[in-house]
């Protein structure tokens, strides 16, 4: 054998020995990711596919309500969360028609909505900026990225203009603010930060200091400015994951959100749960995650085990929060899919 395929071979059994990847037969897994964790992602995805209309939306929930842009821009974060993009992976079909109908239901004003979304279209304008501008980044055709990019900048510019005076939204533009729709439009903004739009620095300064103004005295978050000292355990995770796309990794509040969440997950022996199940592990995901493997490692085992469990056996879905199942689905699958680390916005 030569020395330089001695080399090699001597490479290849550092990297191996070293790489936070684990071998499973041919397949390389992220730590943490087993076979069975897998076979349960493939199954969401499937029912999830199975669940797109011909137009290319998502719009089942359990009342009966529709949002269709915040269910098609969070299942196909799902799929992109996966490596599929509009031209490559077993699910581009998906990704290519959950793009085309967001971008159909651009408005002129700039609102990302179709119709009304039950009287909260901003939290659809929010998750689609975060879905097209992750988008974005992986498409190759001119055209759909001229398209993508002139939606996103109108969007860009209708979040800014209906920021409140206080420095946070609320479910319509310019009506007032609350925590909820705070971190979905900070999210939708930081993606597009990564996707290399100009986002307006003032705008990201004041929504920091809107949350900053409605932290309790546990260290958490409340509702909203005006609603007392009723710390949200949801919403504070999902500030925590904001303030870390604004750069605020070391600040007090971010510091004393994450004492408050972390300290909430150690203390709950019979699950991390709250009214909002889905949405309050959608954001502590990606909070523990980006904090890193001291809470990532405390956290993710089991609340993959968690969601395994509760996954349907029937279709391989997950209702979440009575939202309904398309929601819950994709929620369960971005959370389970973090390791992959395909999407920026949700990296360390």
């Amino acid at each position: 054998m030569r020395n330089d395929q001695r080399l090699i071979i001597c490479l290849l059994s550092v990297f191996i020995l070293f790489n936070p990847f684990v071998v499973k037969g041919e397949e390389l897994l992220p730590r943490h990711m087993t076979p069975a964790t897998v076979k349960s992602i493939k199954r969401g995805l499937d029912y999830l596919a199975k669940q797109q209309t011909a137009a290319g939306s998502f719009q089942t929930t359990q009342d009966g309500s529709t949002y269709p842009v915040s269910m098609t821009s969070l299942a196909g974060i799902a799929f992109l969360a996966n490596g599929n993009t509009s031209s490559r992976g077993p699910y581009a079909d998906q990704v290519r028609k959950a793009t085309e109908y967001v971008l159909s239901q651009a408005q002129e004003n700039g609102l990302i909505a179709a119709g009304s979304e039950n009287g909260r279209p901003m939290y659809g304008h929010g998750f689609s900026l975060l879905f097209l501008s992750s988008v974005f980044g992986m498409e190759t055709d001119a055209k759909v990225r001229a398209r993508i990019g002139k939606v996103v900048k109108n969007g860009i510019q209708l979040t800014a203009s209906g920021q409140s005076n206080l420095g946070g939204w609320i479910y319509t533009p310019g009506g007032g603010d609350e925590g909820s729709v705070t971190v979905t439009q900070m999210q939708g903004l930081r993606a597009a930060h990564n996707a290399g739009f100009t986002v307006p620095k003032g705008t990201i300064e004041n929504a920091v200091r809107y949350l900053e103004l409605c932290q309790t005295p546990d260290g958490g978050i409340r509702y909203s400015y005006n609603s007392g000292n009723d710390t949200r355990l949801p919403i504070s995770a999902a500030a925590i994951t904001c303030l870390y796309s604004a750069g605020e990794y070391e600040s007090p509040l971010a510091e004393e959100c994450m004492e408050y969440v972390y300290g909430q997950f150690k203390s709950r022996k019979n699950g991390f749960r709250s009214g909002h199940y889905f949405y309050l592990n959608l954001y502590a995901s990606q909070a523990f995650y980006q904090a890193g493997d001291e809470y990532w490692n405390a956290y993710f085992p089991g609340q993959r085990d968690s969601l395994i469990k509760s996954q349907s056996k029937k279709d391989g879905s997950w209702n979440g929060d009575g939202v309904g199942p398309v929601f819950g689905t994709s929620v369960a699958l971005i959370v389970m899919q973090l390791p992959y680390k395909y999407l920026p916005i949700y990296q360390r």
